[in-house]
């Protein structure tokens, strides 16, 4: 038996008890630190005077779900929300600076 045989060996079982290992279903502890996450972001965007309805909305959509104990598409839609405020973020920051550059002199 080589060194490779005896490496398959051992590790195929590995990888098949891992493929057969149930995912957990998210919780509340999750959802709290998602919408956290997506909640400063906001409120980032907030102070950047770039805050974006759509963020909102789903900041309120994560919350709907969550209270109807659907943690795993809050959790989805928090996540969203927080990519959308670092977006607006993002948009607030480059636009600071680019407009300059559009300016006919």
């Amino acid at each position: 038996m080589t060194i490779f045989s005896r490496k398959l060996t051992v590790t195929l079982p590995l990888f098949a008890m891992l493929a057969a290992t149930p995912v957990l279903a998210a919780t509340d502890t999750d959802f709290k630190a998602a919408y956290a996450a997506a909640d400063a972001a906001n409120k980032e965007a907030f102070a950047l005077r770039n805050q974006w309805t759509v963020t909102a909305t789903a900041l309120t959509n994560a919350k709907k779900a969550a209270d109807a104990g659907d943690f795993d598409k809050a959790i989805a839609t928090a996540k969203e929300a927080e990519a959308l405020a670092k977006a607006s973020v993002f948009q607030a920051k480059s636009e600071k600076e680019a407009w300059k550059a559009e300016v006919i002199h």
